[in-house]
């Protein structure tokens, strides 16, 4: 890559932080933080006329995750809103690899960040199955 060329801006998608989130305490809950990763791929995707619900139907296509790593920095807490980003995402034919992070909005501070791999299946099988090429394409972008 040449040094010169600007970084790829990231997409982010914000969620405020609600009671039902956090334990006792205010704090959210650590497999809360699973489910903001989730649906900032799942804008993502969206965001590249990617559909997952339309993808079972038309395609016989779904996408499981096959692996995630995530390192917790700081907690997110009550009434808090996230920027959870999706930085760089790498697609092969059946797998997709996601670099995430997120941060609060008010002032930037990385609470947490994470490595998830999908892969995609057939939908009835439960079986790898290569994505259409038009995925790859959209996903590439």
């Amino acid at each position: 890559m040449d040094m010169n060329e600007p970084k790829p801006v990231p997409f982010v998608w914000q969620v405020r932080v609600y009671w039902e989130d956090t334990d006792g305490g205010g704090v959210v809950y650590h497999s809360n933080y699973l489910k903001f990763f989730e649906r900032a791929r799942t804008e993502w995707l969206r965001a590249r006329g990617v559909h997952q619900s339309a993808l079972e139907v038309t395609e016989n296509l779904v996408f499981a995750i096959r692996h995630m790593a995530v390192d917790w920095i700081a907690p997110a807490r009550l009434d808090d809103l996230l920027d959870i980003s999706v930085h760089s995402v790498n697609a092969s034919a059946a797998r997709l690899t996601f670099t995430q992070a997120m941060h609060r909005a008010a002032d930037g501070v990385e609470l947490a960040r994470a490595e998830v791999t999908a892969v995609s299946l057939d939908a009835k099988r439960f079986k790898p199955k290569k994505m259409p090429e038009w995925i790859r394409t959209e996903i590439n972008k």
